[in-house]
């Protein structure tokens, strides 16, 4: 068998999965939060027909002859650049403005996980939660002390004259902090919502629904064992834009283009295995 035909193969067969990574690039070009993906490659093991030797007083070196077998996938990266902020005008939306990310929990299964999509409303609990129904994770007090589900009620109010004050709007502030406006005009901070940052950020790992787990391994504030959120501009994180939400950050330009050079690359492998093919045909003809 010729060395050609495994290496047009193992291009094929890279360039489909370079395919399928710009495809979902592309299909979640509208996605609220959503980092796109590159795929990089690398060389394949080479065969090596004659070893290098070093030269002699009386005689040259010889170089080392080695032939490659193809290519392999190196790595699937996800981009974490900045996406574009759009205006929504919804209080409970949120957008980061630099690095971090919003913490969330799974009320049932008590698993946290990390988001970049601020789509968020309050539910009839008066909880501030995804789309999906995750808890957003924050300091739970008026005193921002402890962490847990943020809730937007009029717990920890302060006393005032009015013995029963209700809830009558509320803002989300660029440092995270929740104040909320009563009925008798007064106002008091409910809670503050936190972020999480990453030394390696391509260490999470995408659970669907905008969210990612690995949490752990991609080296959160306060540690592994402890992953600790802080407020939002602090320890290098962005700040919060409330009313707004963060665009895809895929470039449809740059993917078309990788998605031509793509196509490209697929035929030349597949023309590749066609002439090889031709060439055996050849040699399997001798005969006649």
């Amino acid at each position: 068998m010729l060395r050609s035909l495994t290496s047009a193969i193992s291009g094929l067969q890279a360039f489909q999965q370079s395919m399928d990574v710009i495809g979902n690039n592309v299909a979640n070009v509208n996605t609220t939060g959503f980092k796109g993906a590159r795929m990089d490659l690398a060389d394949s093991f080479s065969q090596t027909l004659r070893n290098a030797s070093a030269g002699t007083g009386g005689n040259s070196g010889t170089p080392g002859m080695q032939i490659g077998l193809g290519v392999v996938v190196d790595a699937i990266t996800n981009i974490f650049g900045q996406g574009a902020l759009a205006r929504t005008g919804v209080s409970t939306d949120l957008a980061l403005t630099g690095p971090g990310f919003f913490v969330v929990r799974d009320a049932i299964s008590n698993t946290t996980f990390v988001t970049r999509a601020g789509d968020f409303h309050v539910d009839e609990q008066n909880y501030l939660v995804t789309n999906s129904g995750m808890r957003v994770q924050g300091y739970s007090d008026a005193g921002l002390t402890t962490l847990g589900d943020i809730r937007i009620d009029t717990t920890g109010m302060p006393a005032t004259s009015n013995p029963a004050p209700t809830k009558v709007s509320f803002a989300i502030g660029t440092d995270g902090k929740i104040n909320v406006n009563l009925s008798d005009g007064t106002q008091f901070v409910r809670g503050q919502v936190l972020t999480q940052n990453f030394i390696n950020p391509n260490g999470l790992m995408k659970e669907g629904n905008n969210l990612y787990s690995g949490i752990g391994a991609a080296g959160p504030l306060g540690g592994a064992a402890n992953p600790t959120p802080a407020p939002p501009g602090s320890n290098g994180m962005g700040t919060i834009q409330a009313g707004a939400l963060e665009l895809s950050n895929v470039d449809l330009a740059s993917e078309f283009t990788n998605l031509i050079t793509t196509q490209r690359a697929y035929q030349a492998n597949a023309r590749v295995i066609t002439t090889s093919d031709e060439l055996l045909q050849e040699l399997v003809n001798l005969k006649r």
